[in-house]
């Protein structure tokens, strides 16, 4: 089939490979280059960068709905839009393709928006998944036409998660393709009673609260792992905290964020034990490693931004 892809983030990178290799990917649009690093230089999208290497056709409108864009897209004559992880919402004229499919990372209806990894994690779920659903004039809300579901296992990170629901997609998204071609397509409404919303993740969001349970401390750091990341503060220092365990032992007369002999952190019921940090400016290390490198007693507190 002739395809346009539309995607930026590293998520549709398995997708688009499997595309290009069983498909004709006519054309591949992404965001334009933006300021990225401490440098702030001009850099493409992933998609853009991967798409290179597969020697597709790549453009990168500010407006993917501007009538010149439209025009450029139906010269390709694609039989079949995909899009991934774009960045964009895609207007009514596009969307009046005979099949025109997203691929969410979520099983909608839940956790519609920019970041369903981030908040599966950070709520608490017991599992996740991606869903192909027809694009629709709201957003992440078209009829599901195929999902998979998968665990979520409480010591990963939604990064971790976020490569894991992404090697999922090229199966789902070339079933999808073979049932149109055969026109055996299943959609099935979404129960706008079971929406939920995953808002798009800021650097305000990056900090924990030790006053709550273990399992929701647990949960929030590591549902904001890597990005925006999960800062707290301790003698007026930042650290950066990337993976933690559960302990099951509770701390009833220690406050909340107060680190013990053992290493572990108080919550509001449990602890927590630190696997994983990171110093301003420094790399990831182990907890351990870090209290040797720098002063930290026993009874100091870790407290959010």
């Amino acid at each position: 089939m002739r395809l346009v892809y539309f995607g930026s983030g590293d998520f549709g990178k398995p997708t688009l490979q499997q595309l290009s290799a069983e498909h004709e990917v006519v054309l591949v649009v992404t965001q334009p280059d933006r300021p990225a690093g401490r440098k702030r230089r001009l850099s493409p999208t992933p998609i853009a960068a991967f798409a290179e290497t597969l020697g597709l056709a790549v453009i990168k409108p500010e407006d993917v709905n501007e009538p010149g864009v439209v025009e450029q897209i139906a010269s390709v004559r694609p039989e079949a839009l995909i899009v991934i992880a774009f960045g964009q919402k895609l207007g009514v004229a596009l969307l009046e393709y005979e099949l025109a499919i997203n691929l969410h990372a979520s099983l909608l209806p839940k956790y519609r928006g920019a970041a369903p990894i981030n908040w599966a994690v950070i709520n608490g779920e017991s599992e996740t998944g991606v869903s192909v659903i027809r694009l629709s004039n709201r957003i992440d809300a078209g009829d599901v036409l195929l999902q998979k579901s998968i665990a979520i296992d409480p010591l990963k990170t939604a990064g971790e998660l976020e490569l894991t629901l992404s090697e999922l997609g090229p199966v789902l998204v070339a079933q999808t393709l073979s049932d149109f071609q055969v026109s055996n397509l299943k959609a099935i409404a979404q129960d706008e009673k079971l929406a939920s919303k995953a808002p798009k993740m800021s650097k305000a969001n990056g900090t924990v609260s030790f006053d709550q349970p273990a399992r929701a401390v647990q949960s929030r750091i590591h549902g904001l792992t890597p990005w925006p990341g999960c800062t707290v503060m301790h003698n007026d220092q930042r650290l950066r905290i990337l993976r933690v365990d559960v302990v099951d032992e509770s701390c009833k007369e220690a406050w909340p964020g107060q680190i013990l002999d053992d290493g572990t952190v108080t919550c509001a019921s449990g602890a927590v034990r630190l696997l994983a940090v990171q110093p301003p400016g420094g790399k990831s290390m182990s907890f351990d490693a870090y209290r040797r490198g720098h002063y930290l007693p026993i009874g100091a507190r870790l407290e959010a931004l």
